[in-house]
């Protein structure tokens, strides 16, 4: 069984040796992602990408590999200090800031500018100990604990209601940037993004590369719910990554979010991600709540390109087994309900061919009850259009590339196909027919709609439709 919705798993200690990615990806994970907020190797980098794609070719499967770039994420430091944590008493007052002389250390030497809120808080480890912000002088913050708590080192810090100057990319994002494009890593997702604008350092270092590698931008922060619009117009991809986004922002405001940003994504035709606590549970117990598979099957039914498992398969005592439940709960949600709801979304269909191939795709498909789609494509574009359309029957895209293989792991329903150049679009036809039937994804006596583009091989080409019987 394949699962249209794809599923994500973070490389971490529970999940970073040969068996265990091969295991992952026999029980249904489409793409691993390596975390570079907890990576300081390179050379371990190095090593896990070069084992993904050994196991990955070993299956003959292509699986994308996500570089999710730490962003100017804040945290407690008390390196280089004797303290190991700092004991938290409600109604006491401490200092907040770059010196080690502060009561409570941080990573970063950032800039307060300005209270915007009379509720501003400081937020540490996921906001399970806040403060309220009593003052800013010489950017040093003076709080006053609202709850009691431990706080270890490296904890996240969040300031809801502060308004901060931050970078949008570290000096060490800028190393793990470069070495992504090096290792030819198939996605970005760059952290805490605030506008449009936090993609120019990535579309900077690919005017001096030859390869262009999509970027997904992860909605974390209040501004860029304001920006979101544009954001998702100039970005390639959309997570929602609704820890710190919860810490940020009120917790109740999360469902309506995400099913705003849900929406916004399918009409733009942008892939969307559903991330963070998905079966937190599942870190140290063999089964998830039933709060948590509700949580998984909504996004399911809500139509998202793929759902993440985070700290469940990165340092999760049952990393294999919390993947074997995501996938079975997207087989039985897909199997039950899935097609009728997401088709209720409307789809606009831009003034170009492969929009309109995309639309005609989906009208055919159901209409003459094919059995598959087959898209033929040089850059993986139409196939990320097609599989926005949300089709009730499978998508087989073939393409010439590897990379572009691998790229198309992150989209709903599409089964990524490694194929040579054709010459003719009869050729193709003949080779795609023969693909489908070795490879049991089809049988004699089925129908497929195979959308290429005439010229063969000319990328942005889509203008034809076909429809192909497998004969006995």
């Amino acid at each position: 069984m394949i699962n249209k919705t794809k599923i994500i798993a973070t490389i971490g200690p529970s999940t970073n040796h040969p068996q265990l990615i091969s295991d992952l990806i026999n029980n249904g994970v489409n793409i691993l992602r390596l975390n570079m907020a907890h990576e300081t190797s390179v050379e371990k980098t190095i090593k896990i990408v070069k084992i993904i794609r050994s196991e990955a070719k070993k299956k003959d499967r292509h699986i994308a590999i996500l570089m999710d770039i730490a962003g100017p994420k804040i945290r407690v430091d008390f390196s280089n200090i004797d303290n190991e944590d700092i004991k938290i008493t409600k109604g006491s007052i401490y200092s907040l800031g770059y010196s080690k002389m502060n009561d409570i250390p941080i990573n970063m030497n950032i800039e307060f500018e300005n209270i915007k809120s009379k509720n501003a808080l400081v937020k540490i480890d996921d906001g399970n100990i806040n403060f309220k912000i009593l003052n800013i002088k010489n950017n040093i913050l003076k709080l006053k604990a609202v709850t009691d708590g431990n706080i270890n080192s490296n904890k996240g810090v969040n300031f809801p209601g502060l308004s901060l100057k931050t970078p949008s990319v570290t000096p060490k994002d800028k190393k793990d940037i470069k070495l992504g494009i090096e290792l030819g890593i198939d996605w970005f997702a760059l952290s805490f993004v605030r506008s449009e604008d936090d993609i120019k350092f990535f579309l900077n270092c690919y005017k001096n590369s030859k390869n262009f590698i999509p970027v997904i931008a992860k909605i974390e922060k209040p501004e860029a719910i304001e920006n979101l619009d544009k954001i998702i117009e100039k970005f390639n991809g959309i997570l929602v990554a609704r820890g710190d986004l919860g810490v940020e922002m009120p917790l109740s405001m999360l469902p309506v979010l995400q099913k705003k940003i849900v929406k916004k994504c399918r009409v733009k035709k942008k892939p969307i991600i559903i991330a963070t606590q998905m079966l937190e549970s599942m870190t140290k117990n063999l089964s998830p709540t039933r709060a948590e598979v509700n949580d998984v099957a909504n996004s399911v039914y809500q139509g998202v390109d793929a759902v993440m498992l985070s700290g469940e398969t990165a340092v999760g005592e049952y990393p294999i087994e919390t993947v074997k439940m995501m996938s079975e709960i997207i087989t039985n949600v897909e199997d039950e309900m899935l097609t009728k709801i997401i088709n209720k979304i409307d789809i606009i269909t831009d003034k170009d061919y492969r929009s309109a191939i995309g639309e005609a795709v989906k009208s055919i498909s159901k209409h003459l009850a094919i059995d598959s789609i087959v898209v033929m494509t040089e850059s993986g574009s139409t196939a990320r259009i097609v599989s926005h359309f949300r089709t009730q029957v499978k998508i087989f895209a073939l393409s010439p590339s590897v990379d572009i293989c691998n790229r198309m792991a992150m989209y709903w329903g599409v089964v990524p196909i490694k194929t040579k150049n054709y010459l003719s679009t009869d050729e193709m036809l003949l080779n795609a027919e023969k693909i489908l039937l070795e490879k049991k994804y089809m049988k004699k006596g089925q129908t497929f709609l195979m959308t290429a583009g005439v010229p063969v091989g000319v990328t942005g080409s889509t203008n034809m439709l076909k429809i192909q019987y497998i004969r006995d």
